[in-house]
């Protein structure tokens, strides 16, 4: 386990867990909430979560850009962006809307043009795999070409499954058990 995984695991853990009775996206009930903009959007923290996925997605070939859908891929696209070139990786960043703009251009998919590039869907925390599987339907209609889906936290509640099972590579920097926590 890197450095800068051990202190990140420790940041979320720390700062961006919340125990309770909480509803989540899915409408699924929970015990805990992990809110990863408590630590993705802190000067602290977002440069390890960079450097966490980078060395996540270090083995993925030729990827173009990294991003996902607004808001939780936001500031995750940000911080690979940046740690990847500190790294010596070209990395670009996208955000994908969640729907299209109803003015300008009308797109969906901001950034670098995407025609054939291969790209990473980032998530903060991944609980059933929609935003994921939204966001790579956007960005096939652009021509992109998905490499992964890379997750910051995995929620352990059928993400991975239900985005394998549409044919794409998951890949998850931290677990449950590494926050000390069991599936709601």
């Amino acid at each position: 386990m890197t450095d800068a995984r051990t202190e990140l695991i420790r940041y979320i853990g720390d700062e961006a867990v919340f125990h309770g009775d909480f509803t989540l996206t899915s409408g699924k009930k929970a015990s805990y909430y992990i809110d990863l903009r408590k630590v993705s959007l802190d000067h602290r923290v977002a440069p390890l979560i960079g450097q966490v996925m980078v060395d996540l997605i270090a083995d993925v070939p030729d990827v173009d850009a990294v991003g996902g859908l607004t808001m939780g891929a936001d500031p995750i696209a940000t911080a690979v962006l940046h740690q990847g070139a500190a790294a010596g990786k070209s990395y670009d960043a996208f955000v994908v809307r969640k729907e299209p703009k109803d003015h300008g251009r009308g797109k969906q998919v901001e950034g670098p043009d995407l025609a054939g590039k291969r790209v990473i869907v980032l998530e903060d925390t991944s609980t059933t795999g929609g935003s994921p599987l939204k966001a790579i339907e956007a960005l096939e209609k652009v021509g992109a070409e998905i490499a992964a889906v890379a997750v910051v936290v995995d929620r352990a509640t059928g993400a991975r499954e239900t985005i394998e099972a549409a044919g794409y590579r998951y890949l998850a920097a931290i677990g449950l058990e590494d926050l000390g926590l069991t599936p709601s």
